[in-house]
C-alpha cells in the first residue's frame, strides 16, 4: 500500500474518532511534507532508518516542539498502519 492511499485511511480514522479539523488540518501538512521529501512509497519499502533519516535532516532547521509535533504524527501513523494490519511490524 502507498502512502497516500495509507493517508486516506488513517485521516477517515480520524475524522471518525472526533479529532477537530485544526488537527486533521497539521496531520495533513506533516503528511505532505513527509511524501514530498520521501516520495509516495509504497509502504513496506520504508524502514525505521529511512524515517530516522527524515527526521534528523527536519531536526536542523525545526524548533524542538515542532519536530516534537512531526515525530508524534509519523508514530501515529505507522502505528495505525501496524495496528489496521497493512504493516507486519510497528517500525516505530
Amino acid at each position: 500500500m502507498i502512502l497516500s492511499k495509507l493517508w486516506r485511511l488513517y485521516e477517515a480514522d480520524k475524522r471518525i474518532q472526533g479529532f477537530s479539523p485544526s488537527t486533521l488540518k497539521a496531520y495533513t501538512l506533516q503528511f505532505k511534507m513527509l511524501v514530498r521529501e520521501l516520495g509516495d512509497l509504497d509502504i513496506s519499502e520504508i524502514t525505521l532508518n529511512l524515517l530516522k533519516e527524515y527526521l534528523a535532516k527536519q531536526s536542523d532547521r525545526l524548533k524542538p516542539s515542532s519536530l516534537a509535533h512531526r515525530i508524534r504524527f509519523v508514530r501515529s501513523l505507522f502505528r495505525f498502519a501496524y495496528e489496521e494490519t497493512y504493516l507486519s511490524s510497528n517500525l516505530l
